[in-house]
């Protein structure tokens, strides 16, 4: 199968055999938004138990990858989703609540990973050697794996939130830019689950 096909577990194999032990995928879903929290998942696949359909999250539909969500953790070896709380993406920097994240997320792996294929091309710093793969959800099936629970768990939260801070639609836009968040913004002003440290809450603020 090409990359062209869709992910593969091609990369896992070359770890695999390089590090002598299971390989996990990691990434994030989260990073952009104007309020929440940044999530993180971890999945280490079994090679024969795959999940049919596997794929970048954003390449799917909400109800396919709350489907696939379920497949993926009855069917891998091990999964994990950790977070990064808005206080820690405000007080460290996204970039590092982003890397937190998915520490705690490969470290709550049950079953150890012994290297992890993280999508970007940023070195975290994880509880294992990585290797680092550049839109790595559309190679890898274990990073697009990740890709779905950290996607799914955060949807979930982020539609607790709505209710938590009603008004400001996040349970429709989940954070992000939308033209009916920035009204909510004008009439409300920020909650808690805004990101202090975005130009766009900072301004509303120093108002």
């Amino acid at each position: 199968m090409s990359a062209a096909t869709g992910p593969t577990l091609s990369l896992e194999i070359l770890l695999i055999d390089r590090h002598g032990g299971p390989v996990c995928g990691v990434d994030e879903a989260g990073r952009g938004p104007w309020a929440g929290p940044v999530s993180a998942g971890a999945v280490i696949l079994n090679p024969d138990d795959l999940p049919d359909g596997i794929n970048d999250s954003k390449a799917l539909s909400h109800a396919r990858r709350e489907q696939l969500e379920i497949e993926i953790k009855a069917r891998s070896i091990s999964w994990a989703v950790g977070f990064a709380s808005v206080e820690e993406i405000d007080s460290l920097n996204i970039l590092q609540a982003t890397g937190l994240a998915m520490h705690r997320a490969v470290a709550g792996l049950s079953v150890p990973a012994a290297a992890a294929l993280v999508d970007g091309n940023y070195r975290f710093i994880l509880p294992c050697p990585i290797r680092t793969v550049v839109k790595g959800d559309s190679l890898s099936l274990s990073i697009a794996a990740a890709s779905i629970l950290a996607k799914t768990a955060r949807d979930r939260l982020m539609v607790e939130l709505d209710g938590q801070y009603p008004g400001y639609g996040f349970a429709g836009h989940k954070g992000y830019h939308a033209s009916s968040h920035v009204a909510a913004l004008k009439a409300l002003g920020p909650c808690p689950a805004h990101r202090r440290t975005w130009a766009p809450i900072r301004a509303l603020l120093d108002a």
